[in-house]
C-alpha cells in the first residue's frame, strides 16, 4: 500500500507542476492583460522575431523584405519613449515632431513611408497580429515600396509597452 501511496502522491505533485494561472477577469468582464516584461538581454530577440515575422507576411504577399536601419530604429526608439512621458499612443512628438521629423532628425535619408504605434501588455507578435487586423496598419507593413524597417518600445516599471515600427525606402 505505501509504494501506491507513494506514486499517487508523485503523480499528484507532478500535475500540480502543469497547473496554469488562473484567468484574472477586471472590472469590466475581459481578461486583465498579462505583463509581457522584455529583459535587457532579450533587446535582439524581440527586435529580430519583430524584423522577422513582418518579412514573413511581406513574403506571404508577395512584396520585398525589410532590411533592419539603425536610423529609423534611433527614431522609433526616441518615438517609443516619448509616448510614455505624454501617455498617450499618437504620432505626434511632444515638441510637435510628426514622423517625418524624427526620422530626419536621426540622419536618415531615405523617405519615411509609415509609421505603426502601440500602447500595450502584448508581445511584439501579438502587437503585429493587432496591426495587421486594420487596414491601415496593415497597409503600413505591407506597402511595397518599402525596403527597410525601424523598429524599437519602451517598457514602463508597470510592464506597458509602447511599441513604434517605422518603414522607409
Amino acid at each position: 500500500m505505501k509504494p501506491y501511496f507513494g506514486l499517487v502522491a508523485v503523480a499528484i505533485l507532478a500535475l500540480s507542476a502543469c497547473a496554469t494561472e488562473p484567468l484574472q477577469i477586471g472590472p469590466d468582464g475581459k481578461p486583465l492583460p498579462k505583463v509581457y516584461m522584455i529583459k535587457p538581454g532579450d533587446t535582439s530577440r524581440v527586435t529580430f522575431s519583430m524584423v522577422d515575422s513582418v518579412n514573413t507576411l511581406r513574403a506571404a504577399a508577395g512584396v520585398p523584405p525589410l532590411a533592419l536601419n539603425a536610423e529609423l530604429t534611433a527614431a522609433a526608439a526616441t518615438h517609443s519613449r516619448d509616448m510614455s512621458v505624454q501617455n498617450r499612443p499618437w504620432h505626434f512628438g511632444s515638441d510637435g515632431s510628426s514622423p517625418v521629423d524624427r526620422v530626419r532628425r536621426v540622419g536618415y535619408t531615405g523617405q519615411m513611408l509609415g509609421e505603426n504605434i502601440s500602447e500595450t501588455y502584448e508581445t511584439e507578435v501579438e502587437t503585429l497580429a493587432a496591426w495587421m487586423d486594420v487596414p491601415d496598419t496593415r497597409a503600413v507593413i505591407l506597402d511595397p515600396a518599402a525596403r527597410q524597417i525601424g523598429f524599437s518600445w519602451f517598457q514602463e516599471p508597470s510592464g506597458k509597452l509602447w511599441w513604434t515600427l517605422l518603414t522607409g525606402s
